[in-house]
């Protein structure tokens, strides 16, 4: 079995909040709710439309949203999972990002943004917004040409970002994503299933040695989603993932009723894994 190097990194707990079925203030509720249950952080999505039943619910924009995030909370990570590249140019998106960090950032003057990224897939969001689609390589190619142009926009902003923002890459695919993840990812984060993630993580560590990168460097993140997948939700999945070298955990949670109650079991196994 193919392991990551992870043993230097203590396991996290994340929960998305869904931004769609509820009221904004249900929703300022549960991040309250998320910070105050003893979470590492909370996320988003950017998307325009629900992506569950009922299609034509309530929906919130994801940056707006992060940036009431980062005031109504002092300790919990934040950021999109994943910000769509294509909604937004590259610079933009930079600037957009060096703002929240310093709207998050508390009495140490450190920012608590992730900045989660990914290529887009959802059609309707395109086609209602007026993007052009293009193909899932296109939207690829154009991930990997804007990932350099929001590092290079950070590093020209002022003020600057108020510490390096991780960058967390979403997806799986083998000859663009991996190597982007190798190229610029703090964090890896994927739906793959256990069976295929020996295999996928044996890809990424071949691109780590290709880009010169220490894999070590690289936290993997997984989780589940409200559509119901996710390897978290296979037999065995969060000792299994640990096995593996994952050490974030990020459930996703629907609203309106934001349901913490599986997020108890997980906090708690955190705790005695990083006491141990």
């Amino acid at each position: 079995m193919t392991v990551h190097p992870a043993d230097h990194r203590p396991v996290r707990i994340g929960v998305q909040l869904a931004p769609q079925h509820a009221s904004y203030a249900t929703i300022r509720d549960a991040v309250r709710r998320a910070e105050d249950a003893g979470v590492d952080a909370i996320f988003n999505w950017d998307h325009f439309f629900p992506l569950t039943e009922p299609f034509d619910a309530e929906h919130y924009e994801a940056w707006t949203m992060l940036a009431s995030i980062a005031e109504l909370t002092e300790k919990v990570e934040l950021g999109p999972l994943v910000n769509c590249n294509s909604y937004r140019n590259a610079d933009l998106q930079a600037d957009m990002a060096r703002t929240v960090d310093h709207i998050s950032a508390g009495a140490d003057g450190v920012g608590r943004l992730i900045f989660g990224t990914g290529s887009g897939w959802a059609e309707q969001d395109y086609r209602e917004y007026g993007y052009e689609f293009g193909t899932v390589g296109s939207r690829l190619n154009d991930l990997a040409a804007d990932l350099p142009c929001v590092r290079a926009r950070w590093a020209k902003l002022n003020p600057a970002p108020t510490r390096h923002i991780p960058i967390l890459i979403g997806g799986q695919g083998e000859q663009k994503t991996l190597r982007m993840v190798a190229q610029h990812a703090d964090i890896w984060h994927t739906f793959t299933p256990l069976d295929k993630l020996p295999h996928k993580i044996d890809v990424l560590h071949e691109w780590c040695r290709t880009e010169g990168r220490n894999p070590a460097d690289i936290e993997l993140s997984t989780g589940f989603t409200i559509r119901g997948f996710g390897p978290m939700l296979e037999d065995g999945g969060v000792s299994k993932l640990h096995d593996h070298g994952f050490r974030f955990f990020i459930p996703a949670l629907d609203g309106p009723d934001f349901d913490f109650a599986q997020l108890t079991p997980l906090l708690r196994w955190r705790d005695e894994v990083n006491a141990g």
